[in-house]
Protein backbone atom coordinates (compact mmCIF):
# COMPACT_ATOMS: atom_id res chain seq x y z
CA UNK A 1 0.00 0.00 0.00
CA UNK A 2 2.89 2.08 -0.09
CA UNK A 3 2.56 5.39 -2.51
CA UNK A 4 5.66 5.58 -5.26
CA UNK A 5 8.15 7.41 -4.52
CA UNK A 6 10.08 9.55 -7.61
CA UNK A 7 13.77 9.31 -6.88
CA UNK A 8 16.27 11.16 -9.35
CA UNK A 9 18.89 8.76 -10.35
CA UNK A 10 22.22 9.90 -12.10
CA UNK A 11 23.51 6.19 -13.14
CA UNK A 12 24.06 5.47 -16.83
CA UNK A 13 24.03 1.78 -16.27
CA UNK A 14 20.56 1.71 -14.63
CA UNK A 15 18.67 3.83 -17.00
CA UNK A 16 18.37 1.18 -19.48
CA UNK A 17 16.05 -0.65 -16.78
CA UNK A 18 12.07 -0.61 -17.64
CA UNK A 19 10.27 2.17 -15.74
CA UNK A 20 7.57 -0.09 -13.06
CA UNK A 21 3.81 2.40 -13.44
CA UNK A 22 1.57 1.83 -10.47
CA UNK A 23 -2.01 1.95 -12.16
CA UNK A 24 -3.18 2.51 -8.73
CA UNK A 25 -0.99 5.39 -7.53
CA UNK A 26 -3.78 8.28 -7.82
CA UNK A 27 -5.79 5.44 -5.85
CA UNK A 28 -3.75 5.14 -3.02
CA UNK A 29 -3.06 8.64 -3.08
CA UNK A 30 -6.52 9.35 -2.79
CA UNK A 31 -7.13 7.04 0.12
CA UNK A 32 -4.03 8.09 2.47
CA UNK A 33 -4.72 11.74 1.60
CA UNK A 34 -8.54 12.36 1.51
CA UNK A 35 -9.80 8.93 3.07
CA UNK A 36 -13.50 9.78 3.65
CA UNK A 37 -13.82 10.90 -0.09
CA UNK A 38 -11.90 7.40 -1.01
CA UNK A 39 -14.33 5.50 1.30
CA UNK A 40 -17.72 7.44 -0.30
CA UNK A 41 -16.24 7.38 -3.64
CA UNK A 42 -15.92 2.80 -3.23
CA UNK A 43 -18.82 2.47 -0.71
CA UNK A 44 -21.57 4.83 -3.66
CA UNK A 45 -20.19 1.76 -5.73
CA UNK A 46 -20.67 -1.12 -3.52
CA UNK A 47 -24.13 -0.04 -3.03
CA UNK A 48 -24.94 -0.37 -6.90
CA UNK A 49 -23.75 -3.73 -6.74
CA UNK A 50 -25.40 -5.40 -3.42
CA UNK A 51 -28.35 -4.14 -1.88
CA UNK A 52 -27.60 -3.21 1.58
CA UNK A 53 -30.04 -1.63 4.14
CA UNK A 54 -30.23 0.96 6.24
CA UNK A 55 -28.28 -0.56 9.06
CA UNK A 56 -26.16 -3.16 7.13
CA UNK A 57 -24.92 -0.06 5.36
CA UNK A 58 -24.21 1.93 8.51
CA UNK A 59 -22.60 -0.99 9.54
CA UNK A 60 -20.26 -1.06 6.82
CA UNK A 61 -19.30 2.61 6.97
CA UNK A 62 -18.27 2.16 10.90
CA UNK A 63 -21.11 4.29 11.81
CA UNK A 64 -23.31 1.47 14.05
CA UNK A 65 -21.86 -1.62 16.22
CA UNK A 66 -21.90 -4.62 13.47
CA UNK A 67 -24.78 -6.47 14.41
CA UNK A 68 -23.03 -10.23 14.24
CA UNK A 69 -25.57 -13.53 14.18
CA UNK A 70 -25.93 -15.37 17.71
CA UNK A 71 -27.90 -17.89 19.94
CA UNK A 72 -29.38 -17.69 23.00
CA UNK A 73 -29.03 -21.13 23.83
CA UNK A 74 -27.02 -22.21 27.05
CA UNK A 75 -24.60 -24.83 25.58
CA UNK A 76 -23.96 -21.76 22.77
CA UNK A 77 -22.94 -19.05 25.41
CA UNK A 78 -20.83 -21.57 26.98
CA UNK A 79 -18.46 -22.41 24.18
CA UNK A 80 -18.64 -18.45 23.04
CA UNK A 81 -17.37 -17.59 26.83
CA UNK A 82 -14.51 -20.43 26.37
CA UNK A 83 -13.26 -18.85 22.78
CA UNK A 84 -13.46 -15.59 24.70
CA UNK A 85 -11.15 -16.96 27.66
CA UNK A 86 -8.55 -18.50 25.70
CA UNK A 87 -7.65 -14.83 23.90
CA UNK A 88 -7.57 -13.40 27.05
CA UNK A 89 -3.49 -14.73 27.07
CA UNK A 90 -2.45 -11.80 24.73
CA UNK A 91 0.75 -11.68 23.18
CA UNK A 92 3.08 -9.63 21.29
CA UNK A 93 2.03 -10.96 17.76
CA UNK A 94 -0.34 -13.68 18.98
CA UNK A 95 -4.05 -12.66 20.13
CA UNK A 96 -2.99 -9.08 19.70
CA UNK A 97 -4.50 -6.54 17.09
CA UNK A 98 -2.90 -7.04 13.23
CA UNK A 99 0.40 -4.57 13.18
CA UNK A 100 2.57 -4.57 10.89
CA UNK A 101 4.86 -5.73 13.24
CA UNK A 102 2.96 -8.46 13.21
CA UNK A 103 2.48 -9.14 9.67
CA UNK A 104 6.52 -8.80 9.52
CA UNK A 105 6.75 -11.74 11.94
CA UNK A 106 4.33 -13.94 9.91
CA UNK A 107 5.61 -13.07 6.67
CA UNK A 108 8.15 -15.79 7.79
CA UNK A 109 6.12 -18.44 8.01
CA UNK A 110 4.00 -17.50 4.74
CA UNK A 111 7.49 -17.59 2.82
CA UNK A 112 8.61 -20.96 4.11
CA UNK A 113 4.94 -22.31 2.89
CA UNK A 114 5.83 -21.11 -0.41
CA UNK A 115 8.69 -23.57 -0.40
CA UNK A 116 6.69 -26.48 0.61
CA UNK A 117 3.60 -26.91 -0.64
CA UNK A 118 3.81 -30.47 -1.61
CA UNK A 119 3.55 -31.87 1.54
CA UNK A 120 0.24 -33.76 1.30
CA UNK A 121 -2.62 -32.47 3.72
CA UNK A 122 -0.96 -29.41 4.17
CA UNK A 123 -3.31 -27.36 6.02
CA UNK A 124 -5.47 -30.17 7.24
CA UNK A 125 -2.97 -32.67 9.43
CA UNK A 126 -2.20 -31.00 12.61
CA UNK A 127 1.76 -30.35 13.87
CA UNK A 128 3.34 -31.05 16.58
CA UNK A 129 1.90 -29.15 19.57
CA UNK A 130 5.56 -28.78 21.12
CA UNK A 131 7.37 -27.55 18.21
CA UNK A 132 4.29 -24.99 17.66
CA UNK A 133 4.50 -23.93 21.17
CA UNK A 134 8.19 -23.03 20.41
CA UNK A 135 8.06 -21.55 17.42
CA UNK A 136 5.28 -19.62 18.80
CA UNK A 137 6.65 -17.83 21.52
CA UNK A 138 9.78 -17.33 18.92
CA UNK A 139 7.54 -15.57 17.16
CA UNK A 140 6.09 -13.40 19.89
CA UNK A 141 9.33 -12.42 21.14
CA UNK A 142 11.22 -11.48 17.92
CA UNK A 143 13.95 -14.24 17.64
CA UNK A 144 15.41 -14.63 14.46
CA UNK A 145 14.20 -17.92 13.28
CA UNK A 146 15.87 -20.25 10.44
CA UNK A 147 12.97 -22.38 9.53
CA UNK A 148 14.72 -23.82 6.89
CA UNK A 149 17.42 -25.58 9.28
CA UNK A 150 15.10 -28.83 9.39
CA UNK A 151 13.95 -28.26 13.27
CA UNK A 152 10.06 -27.38 11.92
CA UNK A 153 7.69 -29.38 9.88
CA UNK A 154 5.76 -27.52 7.27
CA UNK A 155 2.45 -29.06 8.80
CA UNK A 156 3.80 -27.46 12.21
CA UNK A 157 4.45 -24.10 10.40
CA UNK A 158 0.75 -24.18 8.70
CA UNK A 159 -1.13 -25.06 11.79
CA UNK A 160 1.11 -21.94 13.40
CA UNK A 161 -0.40 -20.24 10.82
CA UNK A 162 -4.33 -20.92 11.30
CA UNK A 163 -3.63 -20.65 14.70
CA UNK A 164 -2.87 -16.93 14.06
CA UNK A 165 -5.15 -16.12 12.59
CA UNK A 166 -7.85 -17.52 14.74
CA UNK A 167 -6.55 -15.82 17.74
CA UNK A 168 -7.34 -12.37 15.87
CA UNK A 169 -9.63 -9.99 17.96
CA UNK A 170 -11.82 -9.73 14.82
CA UNK A 171 -11.95 -11.76 11.46
CA UNK A 172 -9.29 -11.16 9.24
CA UNK A 173 -11.94 -9.80 6.89
CA UNK A 174 -13.50 -7.36 9.73
CA UNK A 175 -16.99 -7.70 10.94
CA UNK A 176 -18.23 -4.60 9.47
CA UNK A 177 -17.93 -6.39 6.48
CA UNK A 178 -19.46 -9.62 7.33
CA UNK A 179 -23.13 -8.48 5.75
CA UNK A 180 -21.62 -7.59 3.02
CA UNK A 181 -20.34 -11.05 2.04
CA UNK A 182 -23.22 -12.88 2.39
CA UNK A 183 -24.93 -10.32 -0.02
CA UNK A 184 -22.02 -10.84 -2.33
CA UNK A 185 -22.11 -14.74 -2.28
CA UNK A 186 -26.17 -14.22 -2.92
CA UNK A 187 -25.03 -12.15 -6.57
CA UNK A 188 -26.37 -14.50 -9.68
CA UNK A 189 -27.07 -14.20 -13.52
CA UNK A 190 -30.73 -12.82 -14.76
CA UNK A 191 -32.18 -14.36 -17.66
CA UNK A 192 -34.28 -12.88 -20.36
CA UNK A 193 -37.41 -11.99 -18.51
CA UNK A 194 -34.88 -10.47 -15.85
CA UNK A 195 -35.75 -13.40 -12.95
CA UNK A 196 -32.77 -14.49 -10.99
CA UNK A 197 -31.05 -17.81 -12.08
CA UNK A 198 -29.07 -20.39 -9.58
CA UNK A 199 -25.98 -19.05 -11.99
CA UNK A 200 -23.47 -17.20 -10.04
CA UNK A 201 -22.56 -13.56 -11.66
CA UNK A 202 -18.79 -13.95 -11.42
CA UNK A 203 -17.71 -10.48 -12.91
CA UNK A 204 -20.05 -8.82 -10.21
CA UNK A 205 -18.74 -10.74 -7.55
CA UNK A 206 -15.42 -9.69 -8.11
CA UNK A 207 -16.19 -6.02 -8.99
CA UNK A 208 -17.91 -6.06 -5.55
CA UNK A 209 -14.90 -7.55 -4.11
CA UNK A 210 -12.31 -5.37 -5.68
CA UNK A 211 -14.80 -2.40 -3.98
CA UNK A 212 -14.81 -4.21 -0.78
CA UNK A 213 -11.19 -4.95 -0.13
CA UNK A 214 -10.08 -1.50 -0.99
CA UNK A 215 -11.51 -0.09 2.26
CA UNK A 216 -10.23 -3.22 4.84
CA UNK A 217 -8.05 -1.68 7.36
CA UNK A 218 -4.52 -1.56 5.44
CA UNK A 219 -2.97 -4.11 7.36
CA UNK A 220 -5.75 -6.36 6.81
CA UNK A 221 -5.46 -5.97 3.34
CA UNK A 222 -1.57 -6.55 3.15
CA UNK A 223 -1.76 -10.06 4.73
CA UNK A 224 -5.18 -11.10 3.06
CA UNK A 225 -3.15 -10.39 -0.20
CA UNK A 226 -0.53 -12.90 1.15
CA UNK A 227 -2.18 -15.51 2.62
CA UNK A 228 -4.58 -16.14 -0.74
CA UNK A 229 -1.65 -16.06 -2.71
CA UNK A 230 -0.70 -18.48 -0.83
CA UNK A 231 -3.36 -20.45 -0.94
CA UNK A 232 -4.15 -19.87 -4.47
CA UNK A 233 -0.49 -21.65 -5.35
CA UNK A 234 -1.21 -24.46 -2.64
CA UNK A 235 -4.39 -25.22 -4.98
CA UNK A 236 -2.53 -25.14 -7.88
CA UNK A 237 -0.33 -27.91 -6.35
CA UNK A 238 -3.87 -30.38 -5.28
CA UNK A 239 -2.63 -32.90 -7.78
CA UNK A 240 0.27 -33.16 -4.41
CA UNK A 241 -1.01 -31.96 -1.81
CA UNK A 242 -4.33 -32.99 -1.69
CA UNK A 243 -5.60 -29.55 -1.10
CA UNK A 244 -8.14 -28.24 -3.62
CA UNK A 245 -9.71 -24.46 -3.00
CA UNK A 246 -13.23 -25.90 -1.73
CA UNK A 247 -10.57 -27.90 1.05
CA UNK A 248 -8.21 -25.02 2.30
CA UNK A 249 -11.32 -22.88 2.25
CA UNK A 250 -13.07 -25.14 4.87
CA UNK A 251 -10.06 -25.05 6.85
CA UNK A 252 -9.54 -21.27 6.41
CA UNK A 253 -13.14 -19.55 6.77
CA UNK A 254 -13.24 -19.74 10.44
CA UNK A 255 -10.77 -18.25 11.17
CA UNK A 256 -10.80 -15.20 8.13
CA UNK A 257 -14.67 -14.46 8.04
CA UNK A 258 -16.46 -15.94 10.49
CA UNK A 259 -17.39 -13.41 13.35
CA UNK A 260 -15.93 -14.36 16.37
CA UNK A 261 -16.79 -15.97 19.53
CA UNK A 262 -20.13 -17.86 17.66
CA UNK A 263 -20.22 -21.22 16.35
CA UNK A 264 -21.64 -23.23 14.00
CA UNK A 265 -24.97 -23.23 14.68
CA UNK A 266 -25.09 -19.15 15.33
CA UNK A 267 -24.44 -19.26 11.20
CA UNK A 268 -26.65 -22.50 10.70
CA UNK A 269 -27.70 -22.08 6.40
CA UNK A 270 -24.87 -19.34 6.31
CA UNK A 271 -22.19 -21.62 6.84
CA UNK A 272 -22.36 -22.57 3.04
CA UNK A 273 -22.41 -19.21 1.59
CA UNK A 274 -19.35 -18.16 3.90
CA UNK A 275 -17.42 -21.30 2.44
CA UNK A 276 -18.21 -20.85 -1.16
CA UNK A 277 -17.22 -17.10 -0.78
CA UNK A 278 -13.81 -18.01 0.83
CA UNK A 279 -13.61 -20.78 -2.04
CA UNK A 280 -14.17 -18.15 -4.77
CA UNK A 281 -11.73 -15.71 -3.08
CA UNK A 282 -8.70 -18.45 -3.02
CA UNK A 283 -9.64 -19.27 -7.28
CA UNK A 284 -9.69 -15.07 -8.03
CA UNK A 285 -7.21 -14.18 -6.11
CA UNK A 286 -5.06 -12.91 -8.54
CA UNK A 287 -7.86 -10.38 -9.70
CA UNK A 288 -9.21 -9.04 -6.45
CA UNK A 289 -6.47 -6.43 -5.61
CA UNK A 290 -6.45 -4.59 -8.48
CA UNK A 291 -8.46 -1.15 -8.57
CA UNK A 292 -11.54 -1.41 -10.61
CA UNK A 293 -10.95 1.22 -13.85
CA UNK A 294 -13.04 3.38 -13.19
CA UNK A 295 -12.14 3.72 -9.50
CA UNK A 296 -9.07 4.77 -10.89
CA UNK A 297 -10.40 6.93 -13.25
CA UNK A 298 -12.07 9.16 -10.79
CA UNK A 299 -9.09 9.15 -8.36
CA UNK A 300 -7.07 10.31 -11.59
CA UNK A 301 -9.20 13.07 -12.41
CA UNK A 302 -9.64 13.80 -9.01
CA UNK A 303 -6.27 14.98 -8.49
CA UNK A 304 -6.04 16.39 -12.08
CA UNK A 305 -8.70 19.00 -11.63
CA UNK A 306 -10.98 17.20 -14.13
CA UNK A 307 -15.01 16.47 -13.21
CA UNK A 308 -14.59 13.07 -11.50
CA UNK A 309 -17.32 10.60 -12.35
CA UNK A 310 -18.98 9.40 -9.16
CA UNK A 311 -19.92 5.90 -10.54
CA UNK A 312 -19.57 3.44 -13.06
CA UNK A 313 -22.37 4.58 -14.56
CA UNK A 314 -20.90 7.80 -15.56
CA UNK A 315 -18.09 6.41 -17.26
CA UNK A 316 -19.99 3.51 -19.41
CA UNK A 317 -21.69 6.55 -20.91
CA UNK A 318 -18.04 7.91 -21.56
CA UNK A 319 -16.29 4.48 -22.96
CA UNK A 320 -19.78 3.15 -24.45
CA UNK A 321 -19.70 2.16 -28.70
CA UNK A 322 -21.36 5.02 -29.70
CA UNK A 323 -19.29 7.59 -27.66
CA UNK A 324 -16.00 5.53 -29.36
CA UNK A 325 -17.11 6.26 -32.61
CA UNK A 326 -17.23 9.61 -32.08
CA UNK A 327 -13.85 10.51 -30.59
CA UNK A 328 -11.86 10.10 -33.60
CA UNK A 329 -14.36 12.88 -35.06
CA UNK A 330 -13.70 15.20 -32.57
CA UNK A 331 -10.36 16.33 -33.92
CA UNK A 332 -12.22 16.77 -36.88
CA UNK A 333 -14.65 18.81 -35.52
CA UNK A 334 -12.38 21.21 -33.73
CA UNK A 335 -10.29 22.49 -36.87
CA UNK A 336 -13.38 23.72 -38.58
CA UNK A 337 -16.41 25.77 -37.85
CA UNK A 338 -19.34 24.04 -36.72
CA UNK A 339 -22.13 24.66 -39.36
CA UNK A 340 -25.15 22.89 -36.83
CA UNK A 341 -24.21 23.41 -33.32
CA UNK A 342 -27.25 22.31 -31.95
CA UNK A 343 -27.96 19.60 -33.77
CA UNK A 344 -24.71 18.21 -33.00
CA UNK A 345 -25.61 18.56 -29.27
CA UNK A 346 -28.99 16.70 -29.84
CA UNK A 347 -27.75 14.18 -31.30
CA UNK A 348 -25.02 13.81 -28.34
CA UNK A 349 -27.66 13.91 -25.56
CA UNK A 350 -29.26 11.47 -27.39
CA UNK A 351 -26.81 8.86 -27.68
CA UNK A 352 -26.35 9.46 -23.94
CA UNK A 353 -29.72 8.66 -23.11
CA UNK A 354 -29.86 5.89 -25.29
CA UNK A 355 -27.11 4.29 -23.54
CA UNK A 356 -28.25 5.54 -20.17
CA UNK A 357 -31.62 4.09 -20.45
CA UNK A 358 -30.03 1.03 -21.78
CA UNK A 359 -27.80 0.83 -19.10
CA UNK A 360 -30.40 0.93 -16.34
CA UNK A 361 -32.88 -1.34 -17.95
CA UNK A 362 -30.06 -3.87 -17.48
CA UNK A 363 -28.96 -3.45 -14.13
CA UNK A 364 -30.39 -6.12 -11.45
CA UNK A 365 -32.99 -5.27 -9.59
CA UNK A 366 -31.85 -2.81 -6.22
CA UNK A 367 -32.87 0.51 -4.47
CA UNK A 368 -30.78 2.28 -7.49
CA UNK A 369 -32.14 0.97 -10.11
CA UNK A 370 -35.85 1.84 -9.02
CA UNK A 371 -34.28 5.73 -8.03
CA UNK A 372 -33.33 5.69 -11.63
CA UNK A 373 -36.66 4.04 -13.18
CA UNK A 374 -38.83 7.02 -11.19
CA UNK A 375 -36.72 9.46 -12.39
CA UNK A 376 -37.28 8.48 -16.05
CA UNK A 377 -40.86 7.81 -14.97
CA UNK A 378 -41.28 11.57 -14.01
CA UNK A 379 -39.62 13.57 -17.14
CA UNK A 380 -40.28 10.75 -19.83
CA UNK A 381 -40.22 13.88 -22.24
CA UNK A 382 -36.78 14.64 -20.78
CA UNK A 383 -35.39 11.14 -20.13
CA UNK A 384 -36.82 8.95 -22.32
CA UNK A 385 -34.98 7.91 -25.94
CA UNK A 386 -36.58 9.27 -28.99
CA UNK A 387 -38.58 11.82 -27.19
CA UNK A 388 -36.96 14.72 -29.49
CA UNK A 389 -38.75 18.10 -29.49
CA UNK A 390 -39.73 18.73 -32.85
CA UNK A 391 -38.87 22.13 -34.77
CA UNK A 392 -41.92 24.40 -35.95
CA UNK A 393 -42.43 23.52 -39.74
CA UNK A 394 -41.14 26.08 -42.28
CA UNK A 395 -43.40 28.81 -43.49
CA UNK A 396 -44.37 27.99 -46.75
CA UNK A 397 -43.62 30.33 -49.32
CA UNK A 398 -46.62 32.79 -50.49
CA UNK A 399 -47.79 31.86 -54.17
CA UNK A 400 -48.41 34.42 -56.32
CA UNK A 401 -51.69 33.87 -58.43
CA UNK A 402 -52.22 35.00 -62.40
CA UNK A 403 -55.63 37.22 -60.86
CA UNK A 404 -53.62 38.76 -58.50
CA UNK A 405 -50.90 39.75 -61.16
CA UNK A 406 -54.03 40.88 -63.39
CA UNK A 407 -55.85 43.29 -60.69
CA UNK A 408 -52.03 44.65 -60.08
CA UNK A 409 -51.43 45.06 -63.35
CA UNK A 410 -54.51 46.46 -64.59
CA UNK A 411 -54.67 49.03 -61.22
CA UNK A 412 -51.41 50.57 -62.34
CA UNK A 413 -49.44 48.76 -60.06
CA UNK A 414 -46.35 47.98 -60.75
CA UNK A 415 -45.68 44.35 -61.13
CA UNK A 416 -42.51 43.12 -59.11
CA UNK A 417 -40.75 40.49 -60.41
CA UNK A 418 -39.97 37.55 -57.73
CA UNK A 419 -36.42 36.06 -57.66
CA UNK A 420 -35.43 32.90 -59.37
CA UNK A 421 -36.52 30.15 -57.52
CA UNK A 422 -33.83 27.46 -56.62
CA UNK A 423 -36.63 25.02 -57.20
CA UNK A 424 -37.22 23.78 -60.66
CA UNK A 425 -41.13 23.40 -59.89
CA UNK A 426 -43.42 25.14 -57.04
CA UNK A 427 -45.79 23.54 -54.69
CA UNK A 428 -48.27 20.89 -56.35
CA UNK A 429 -50.91 22.30 -53.97
CA UNK A 430 -50.87 25.94 -54.83
CA UNK A 431 -50.57 25.11 -59.01
CA UNK A 432 -53.27 26.29 -61.07
CA UNK A 433 -54.35 24.92 -64.10
CA UNK A 434 -53.47 27.68 -66.38
CA UNK A 435 -49.46 27.45 -64.33
CA UNK A 436 -49.72 23.78 -64.99
CA UNK A 437 -50.18 24.00 -68.86
CA UNK A 438 -47.47 27.33 -68.85
CA UNK A 439 -44.99 24.91 -67.40
CA UNK A 440 -45.88 22.24 -69.67
CA UNK A 441 -45.59 23.74 -72.73
CA UNK A 442 -42.63 26.34 -72.05
CA UNK A 443 -40.43 24.18 -69.46
CA UNK A 444 -37.99 26.65 -67.36
CA UNK A 445 -39.44 29.56 -64.95
CA UNK A 446 -37.86 31.95 -67.15
CA UNK A 447 -39.80 31.52 -69.71
CA UNK A 448 -42.79 30.86 -68.14
CA UNK A 449 -42.36 34.50 -66.96
CA UNK A 450 -41.07 36.02 -70.00
CA UNK A 451 -45.03 34.06 -71.34
CA UNK A 452 -47.15 35.57 -68.43
CA UNK A 453 -45.85 39.07 -68.95
CA UNK A 454 -47.13 38.80 -73.05
CA UNK A 455 -50.43 37.51 -71.61
CA UNK A 456 -50.86 40.25 -69.57
CA UNK A 457 -49.75 43.16 -71.97
CA UNK A 458 -52.58 40.91 -74.43
CA UNK A 459 -55.30 40.98 -71.96
CA UNK A 460 -54.76 44.41 -70.87
CA UNK A 461 -55.04 45.86 -74.57
CA UNK A 462 -57.87 43.23 -74.85
CA UNK A 463 -59.35 45.36 -71.45
CA UNK A 464 -58.70 48.63 -72.80
CA UNK A 465 -60.41 48.19 -76.06
CA UNK A 466 -63.52 46.89 -74.78
CA UNK A 467 -63.83 50.11 -72.35
CA UNK A 468 -63.29 52.40 -75.15
CA UNK A 469 -66.26 50.41 -76.98
CA UNK A 470 -68.24 50.50 -73.84
CA UNK A 471 -67.67 54.95 -73.36
CA UNK A 472 -68.62 54.94 -77.07
CA UNK A 473 -71.62 53.04 -76.79
CA UNK A 474 -73.24 55.01 -73.88
CA UNK A 475 -72.06 58.32 -75.60
CA UNK A 476 -74.14 57.36 -78.42
CA UNK A 477 -77.16 56.37 -76.65
CA UNK A 478 -77.21 59.68 -75.04
CA UNK A 479 -76.76 61.75 -78.01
Amino acid sequence: DAICNFVICNDSSLRSQPIIFNPDFFVEKLRHEKPEVFTELVVSNITRLIDLPGAELAQLMGEEDPKLPGANGTAAGFFRSLMSLKRKEKGVVFGSPLTEEGIAQVSQLIEYLHKNLRAEGLFRVPGNSIRQQILKDALNSGTDIDLDSGEFHSNDVATLLKMFLGELPEPLLTHKHFHAHLKIADLTLFDEKGNKTSTPDKERQIEALQLLFLILPAPNRSLLKLLLDLLYQTAKKQDKNKMSAHNLALMFAPHILWPRNVTANDLQENITKLNNGVTFMIKHSQKLFKAPAYIRECARLHYLGSRAHTSKDDLDLLTSPSSKELQPLRSQKRSRLDTCPQEETQQRTEEALKELFRHVHNMPDSAKKKKLIRQFNKHPTALTPGSVPTSPAPRRARSRSFSGLIKRKVLGTPVILERKSRDATPEPERVSKENVHLLQKCGSPAHVSQVKLKSLEGRKEESCRRTRARLLSKDSSSL
